[in-house]
């Protein structure tokens, strides 16, 4: 039989594997997936009572959304898009911070369908469009390539 702790260092190094070799793009799908497990936990330890490891749950969720996508945007670069995604990352953390407190499962479905929103709407960019600036990006949508 395989014990756990084997199980969880062979599922750590397959991360660390993955985020080495990631592209820009497949590290936020990465970060994505980790804030989705999360909170995901977070709710599985809310409905059984699990303080302590839901409030561990909902803080590696938002350490994820602050210091991952969030510290990842592009304001220069992205415009418009990135401001209204720091202003989503911002209201998601308020509201993980919230569900912890006053544990809120309907707050924590509200921020899964947000994340997997997200993520399927990432994993969605062409691969040729994954590289491209946002500048060249425009210039194809406008017809000026």
């Amino acid at each position: 039989m395989i014990n756990k702790k084997a199980m969880a260092a062979y599922g750590a190094q397959s991360l660390d594997a993955d985020v080495a070799a990631a592209s820009p793009h497949r590290l936020i799908i990465l970060l994505y997936d980790g804030a989705i497990q999360s909170v995901t936990l977070a709710r599985m330890f809310m409905e059984n009572g699990s303080i302590a490891e839901k409030g561990a749950a909902i803080s590696k969720a938002i350490a994820i959304i602050e210091d991952g996508l969030r510290l990842s945007l592009d304001r220069e670069t992205g415009g418009e898009l990135a401001d209204n995604l720091d202003a989503l990352y911002e209201y998601m953390s308020h509201v993980l911070l919230e569900a912890n407190l006053h544990n809120r499962l309907d707050s924590l479905d509200q921020i899964l369908i947000l994340l997997k929103d997200l993520r399927e709407a990432w994993e969605s960019i062409p691969f040729d469009a994954r590289h491209q600036s946002s500048a060249q990006v425009e210039a194809i949508q406008h017809g000026r390539v």
